[in-house]
């Protein structure tokens, strides 16, 4: 009876294992492109592309919330500069608040805050999407805005947007489906390339802390009276700037007013 059974079991093993092979000829698995493959193709397709645009408000940009309801996003920025770091006051109050918020993070910041970056992976109330490998306008030329020379070539903003997306998606599990260049700024090849990749490319329709420039006063008021469908951008690395007093006058404001806060994935955008 025990060899009938292990006789079965082999029976049952070989049959599975035809179904498979049948399977995988008529379904074959759609092959792997390596990103090197990727790249020099993008490469070639755009190398000698003349950009005519160049900008924050390019095209196939995504600027709004596509809504009329009183809904607002929240995105910040974490840029991996030399001298910045970690508001974590920023965090913790949004946490405090229940505020979601899609966090867009270079990958010098990650390396330099893995602990912090896997807790802030693992709040279902955030979300980690893709600020570039290191933080270059999205160029395929060289370009430069703000003293920051963009990606050099095709090949290379291929590389800025693919390194970071391996690295999130090593650590996380999770492929990111937004980008945000270095500076927002973007040609209109950058633009088409950033999507060939399989990116929805985030802009903003709100400045709200002009790279962790301004005064708490001048953030609370200018978040503080946003409109239906903004997409609001601040930045979570400079806890020694005013963002996050700014933010904490007029997140309370806007809910006072009726809104409510999305993460980018939420909502359809245009």
């Amino acid at each position: 009876m025990k060899k009938s059974l292990l006789n079965a079991i082999a029976i049952a093993i070989l049959g599975v294992l035809i179904a498979m092979v049948i399977l995988h000829r008529h379904h074959p698995p759609r092959p792997v492109v390596p990103v090197t493959e990727k790249k020099e193709a993008i490469n070639r397709e755009y190398r000698n592309k003349i950009p005519r645009l160049w900008g924050e408000d390019i095209p196939g940009v995504l600027k709004r919330i596509r809504t009329t309801e009183k809904i607002v996003a929240l995105t910040l920025d974490a840029c991996g500069s030399p001298n910045d770091g970690y508001d974590k006051d920023l965090i913790d109050f949004l946490v405090r608040e229940h505020v979601p918020a899609t966090l867009f993070i270079n990958s010098r910041w990650i390396n330099k805050n893995p602990a912090v970056f896997q807790s802030l992976a693992s709040n279902p109330l955030f979300e980690i999407e893709n600020h570039g490998a290191e933080h270059k306008p999205a160029s395929v030329n060289g370009k430069s805005v703000y003293g920051i020379t963009g990606t050099g070539s095709p090949g290379e903003l291929v590389d800025e947007i693919e390194i970071n997306d391996r690295k999130i998606k090593e650590l996380t599990g999770r492929k990111p489906r937004f980008y945000r260049s270095g500076t927002a700024y973007y040609d209109e090849y950058a633009v088409e390339i950033v999507r060939r990749l399989g990116y929805r490319i985030a802009g903003f329709s709100l400045l709200g802390d002009a790279g962790a420039s301004w005064s708490k006063e001048k953030i609370a008021v200018v978040v503080g009276a946003a409109q239906p469908g903004d997409i609001i951008i601040c930045h979570m690395n400079h806890p020694e700037k005013e963002t996050f007093e700014g933010l904490e006058k007029a997140l309370p404001r806007l809910k006072e007013r009726g809104f409510s806060f999305v993460r980018l994935s939420d909502l359809p955008l245009q």
